[in-house]
């Protein structure tokens, strides 16, 4: 909540880019878990019979996207797009690292003594004669979602006739009010976590235990289920 803020990157963009940085690194070398790919075998499947899955989320690191999965909407950004605080454009960006001066740098140690980057070492707009200061395509603390993102998410919830919640705390809003309110028209809403939630009750079903277990049995093609 420090450095995830406007104020913060304002104050030291040389120390919220470090943040930034190593955990843009951390995610290049990791790959998703049975969970992500369940979900995406899953849309696959449903796409060959006329249905199709969406997955609404609000983690940054595009392991989902990495599964295969192509209907998704990243309410809270990507830890690999940039936006320009020039001219706004947004563009993703996989470079490792990202610039010369962040090589090596960032840490999980709050104490790591900051590398103090000069602001036109760091990242640089690549749009025509910009050479603005990019900062991550995330919504910060403070900030609000994309309107045209929450109009497409809000299309779905009117129109889903299933919903699962999986490995969310459902505290953060507004995500936190999607599935009780697609449950509040009577809709089935499954819960996937490793404990309760705040929004639990209010789910007709709730299956406890690691996602990468409980779901890909869940998601699994039943015996029933016609392919055309």
């Amino acid at each position: 909540q420090e450095l995830a803020t406007p104020e913060a990157f304002a104050r030291n963009p040389s120390r919220v880019w470090e943040f930034y940085h190593y955990r843009r690194e951390v995610m290049l070398s990791k790959h998703p878990n049975p969970a992500h790919i369940a979900i995406a075998e899953c849309e696959r499947r449903l796409s060959k019979q006329g249905r199709s899955v969406v997955v609404i989320t609000q983690n940054i690191d595009e392991l989902h996207r990495k599964a295969g999965t192509k209907h998704l909407l990243e309410i809270h950004g990507s830890l690999f797009k940039t936006r320009c605080t020039n001219c706004g454009n947004v563009a993703a960006n996989y470079k490792s690292p990202i610039c010369p001066a962040l090589a090596g740098k960032g840490a999980p140690d709050p104490e790591t003594e900051d590398a103090t980057i000069p602001v036109e070492d760091l990242p640089q707009c690549e749009e025509d004669g910009c050479n603005g200061l990019l900062r991550p395509h995330v919504v910060w603390f403070g900030e609000t979602l994309d309107p045209d993102i929450l109009t497409e998410v809000e299309k779905e919830l009117e129109i889903c006739d299933l919903c699962l919640v999986v490995g969310t705390s459902s505290v953060v809003y507004p995500a936190a009010m999607f599935a009780p309110q697609v449950s509040a028209r009577g809709v089935p809403v499954a819960e996937f976590n490793m404990e309760a939630t705040p929004a639990t009750n209010r789910f007709r079903f709730h299956f406890p235990g690691p996602c990468g277990t409980t779901l890909p049995p869940a998601l699994a093609r039943h015996q029933t289920e016609i392919i055309s």
